[in-house]
């Protein structure tokens, strides 16, 4: 008998640092570029109010990052779709953390309707992501942090709601992808790809259709398409995904 999933999502921060001597100057330094991205969730909008990017070094320096600020509907940066927040040219840099500064415009919307989204402690110390990543020279130098919706966007109260992020930091020039599509356009469904080793890593299906599920280490998956009941689960064995590539499954029949 199939396991049918509580339905889940994971929100993706794409952080991409791409350095190479086309973008160096005569300084000797190169571009860090950061970019952000996401996976559908179960919400019909998940609003950050982006304020600032810093790298924090292993020196303890914090770098403040040319950010574009502005509110951010993660929900509309899925399957692979990403924007470019900040940028800055840095000379050699061993980065230990990232942050994330948020304002105070947070919210999500559910059921066309929206609702405060606290950041207790965002607006001061950021949202914090560990890192080892030092900038190398004509390689594209690229990271990615996932926030799991289902349990980083806490339901407090009726109709109050917190972020309390729980992150999961990617190298992603060490990763691959898995994409495709569900026949049922309009239903909602969850895709997890689970390791040899029983790892899971799990999104959503997105209203066309589509869904992608980034940042997987190489490896052989079962993935599954889990639909709302009644519909039953589909399981397809033997996925596998290789470093650098998106495995596409194709169409699956619900």
């Amino acid at each position: 008998m199939k396991k049918i999933f509580l339905v889940a999502s994971l929100i993706v921060f794409g952080i991409t640092f791409n350095a190479c001597s086309s973008d160096s100057d005569n300084n000797g330094k190169y571009a860090y570029k950061v970019r952000m991205t996401d996976a559908p969730g179960p919400y019909d909008e998940v609003n950050i109010d982006l304020q600032a990017v810093e790298i924090i070094g292993t020196d303890g320096e914090t770098i403040t990052l040319n950010t574009t600020a502005g509110i951010y509907d993660l929900l509309t940066l899925s399957n692979g779709v990403s924007t470019q927040i900040a940028a800055i040219g840095l000379g050699d840099v061993k980065a230990s953390q990232i942050r994330l500064l948020l304002g105070s415009n947070n919210t999500i919307k559910l059921n066309g309707i929206s609702y405060p989204l606290a950041t207790p402690s965002a607006d001061q110390s950021g949202l914090k992501i560990n890192v080892t990543q030092t900038l190398l020279e004509n390689v594209d130098n690229e990271i990615l942090i996932d926030f799991d919706a289902n349990t980083s966007i806490v339901e407090t109260g009726a109709g109050t709601y917190k972020l309390k992020p729980v992150l999961r930091t990617i190298v992603a020039t060490t990763a691959g992808a898995i994409k495709g599509t569900i026949t049922s356009v309009g239903s909602r469904a969850m895709v997890t790809a689970t390791s040899a080793s029983n790892v899971k890593y799990s999104s959503s299906v997105n209203g066309a259709g589509q869904f992608q599920i980034s940042g997987l280490p190489a490896g052989t998956y079962e993935f599954t398409v889990t639909p709302e009941l009644p519909a039953l689960p589909v399981t397809q064995a033997n996925v596998v995904v290789t470093v650098g590539t998106t495995t596409n499954i194709g169409a699956i029949n619900l």
